[in-house]
């Protein structure tokens, strides 16, 4: 849920020298937010307030901004008018397109002596019959409503007619509340079930025979790149069946939806950044060595003074007999273990594979570089790799040179 931070409103503060205390205006429009907190306490001379196409469910915290003449919540998910008693000054209230269906929460803005302009088109109370007089007849103080002057002769008709069109409204409103409570109830239910498929897909679901690995390289195998495409077919079906759904025009679907994007836009990010990731530095455009653990794995590098010999205790497993793991990691040290030098010393390089991998099978894009740059020369031919019987570990040892 995206929040009303305080480095928020400075980043649209910069007319004001990104000072909050002092502003008058700030624009919040946009921004995702779901709650509208804060303001009240950090921003005291705020005059302007936008805050139009969000997902505010509640007109809350603004109270204290005595000094508050324009409120835009256009686009927002609230159902009743409240809260707006302290705004003194309070002239213009825009809450177009909203879900505001308790006519009758109007009547708290009469205390608001000093509002001119009102905005409720688009919301589900417009529907009702006598919506126009009824808001002309409460509210005396009002001149324009959805931006349509309101006359003498108008209001006075309102006001005659107030009693009837009073209880007319009422009963409307009634109606609506309890359409609205089906609605709500309707919501909790289908998100419950999807909660409990969610929950049957998990039990029911069978770890396949095959890797992602190995069904892409067979996929690719077979011509072109069809496991992207799989993916891609099955994310569009998803998306199509979404948008297809028939869903009643609520605060509910329109958070949904809501949610929805906001998961996709977070998928597609996240693809988009595997795509850029940067090459990996292992070598500086200097010549110099760097240290480098990429599977994060715990080691040691003992000097073996009495043997003349650096040990390095490297805790990477395999699933592979014994002497399978010795010729691999004599491979690795063959073709990797090269006389590099740097201004410490030797470096000793390793492309770690992943543990559900076997070493014939593996391309570039899966190693994970360990690379350490040793202390003196060691003699690469000379160097053999085992695995310890005790821990498992992968145990490197590396005669140096002339001694």
């Amino acid at each position: 849920m995206v929040r009303i931070t305080e480095q928020l409103i400075r980043q649209r503060a910069e007319h004001n020298n990104c000072e909050i205390f002092s502003l008058e205006e700030i624009s919040q429009h946009q921004q995702d937010l779901e709650k509208l907190e804060h303001l009240d306490k950090w921003c005291r001379d705020l005059k302007i307030l936008y805050l139009q196409n969000n997902l505010i469910p509640k007109i809350e915290n603004v109270g204290k901004l005595k000094k508050l003449e324009y409120l835009n919540l256009a686009l927002n998910n609230i159902e009743r008018i409240e809260n707006l008693e302290g705004c003194e000054d309070l002239q213009k209230l825009d809450l177009t397109a909203n879900f505001i269906g308790e006519l009758s929460s109007i009547e708290s803005l009469k205390k608001n002596i000093h509002l001119k302009e009102l905005f409720l088109v688009g919301n589900p109370c417009t529907d009702f019959e006598s919506y126009r007089p009824f808001v002309v007849a409460t509210l005396h103080q009002l001149q324009f409503l959805d931006a349509n002057e309101i006359r003498r002769s108008e209001r006075i008709q309102a006001l005659q007619n107030y009693p009837e069109v009073k209880k007319r409204i009422r009963e409307q409103e009634q109606a609506y509340l309890l359409k609205r409570s089906l609605e709500k109830e309707e919501a909790e239910r289908k998100v419950q079930d999807k909660r409990e498929k969610k929950k049957t897909e998990r039990k029911e679901w069978t770890p396949c025979v095959y890797s992602l690995e190995e069904r892409e390289k067979h996929l690719k195998a077979e011509g072109g790149n069809q496991y992207h495409d799989v993916i891609e077919e099955e994310d569009d079906e998803e998306s199509k069946a979404f948008w297809e759904e028939p869903v009643p025009h609520t605060p509910e679907a329109r958070l949904e939806a809501h949610r929805f994007l906001e998961k996709k836009k977070a998928k597609e990010n996240r693809e988009q950044n595997k795509k850029e990731k940067p090459p990996r530095t292992l070598i500086t455009p200097e010549g110099r060595v760097l240290n480098a653990n990429a599977p994060q794995l715990p080691f040691s590098l003992k000097d073996d003074e009495e043997n003349s010999q650096f040990v390095l205790d490297l805790a990477v497993y395999s699933s592979l007999p014994d002497v399978p793991i010795r010729r691999h990691c004599l491979r690795w040290l063959a073709a990797l273990l090269s006389p590099t030098h740097s201004s410490d010393g030797e470096s000793l390089s390793l492309s770690l594979l992943s543990p559900d991998r076997q070493a014939e099978d593996h391309h570039t894009d899966c190693l994970e570089p360990f690379q350490l740059v040793l202390p003196a020369e060691v003699k690469p031919d000379s160097s053999t790799a085992r695995r310890s019987q005790t821990t498992g570990h992968l145990v490197i040892s590396m005669p140096k040179v002339g001694e």
